[in-house]
């Protein structure tokens, strides 16, 4: 899943605007999705910097992973969703941003719209959606809550004008196979004694299964 939230990104030319490499900006960018962007960002050949709070982090396995960004030459620019100055002047030195912040934070994304329309210089904004199009599906809580924060964030990068793209690649099976399915459940692994079936049980599922033939072998 994430090799297709790569190349929804990269792979649809969104990246390359003017007939060069983009300036990128990934917010989030050493969380779970953030940090294969980054990294596939800098692969790609685009100048990437990361907005981070700490550039020294106590957390060994987190320094680590600022490392090999700067080791494949990612920029560490300070700063903070929460600081609109910091916010602000990050942005101001790319062409794209994109947002991997994670569900508790998709709100606040509404901080850094009004960071890049105070910029007044990105040419691309990513929010962080990387999963189902909030647009095309019917749900309930909690997913029902997390769908219209995004919804309504769309509607406010759409009023400010903001040029932008979202990323649906549908739901990430190691979210949800741990909890079997389990929506209430998501991260705490396999349920041990019951599982919560939301609505009446009798959804219909429908699969699909892509089986490539190789020609015979002589």
């Amino acid at each position: 899943h994430l090799k297709l939230v790569e190349r929804s990104i990269f792979g649809s030319g969104i990246m390359v605007l003017d007939k060069e490499r983009s300036r990128v900006l990934v917010i989030g960018g050493t969380g779970h999705i953030g940090k294969h962007i980054v990294a596939a960002s800098a692969r790609r050949g685009h100048s990437t910097s990361v907005l981070i709070r700490d550039v020294a982090p106590s957390d060994p396995a987190k320094m680590q992973l600022l490392k090999s960004f700067i080791d494949s030459g990612v920029a560490l620019i300070k700063g903070d969703l929460f600081d609109h100055g910091s916010l602000v002047n990050a942005i101001k030195g790319v062409d794209v941003v994109v947002s991997a912040v994670g569900p508790r934070q998709l709100v606040e994304q509404s901080r850094i719209v009004m960071a890049i329309k105070e910029a007044g210089n990105v040419k691309r904004f990513l929010p962080s959606e990387f999963g189902s199009d909030v647009e095309r599906v019917h749900t309930v809580d909690p997913a029902a809550t997390l769908y219209a924060g995004k919804l309504s964030l769309r509607r406010l990068i759409e009023a400010e004008g903001i040029p932008h793209t979202y990323v649906c690649c549908n739901g990430f099976a190691e979210t949800y196979l741990p909890s079997i399915g389990d929506v209430t459940a998501v991260g705490a692994g396999p349920p041990s004694d019951k599982i919560t079936v939301l609505g009446d049980g009798d959804a219909k599922e429908r699969c699909l299964w892509w089986k490539k033939t190789l020609p015979p072998t002589r």
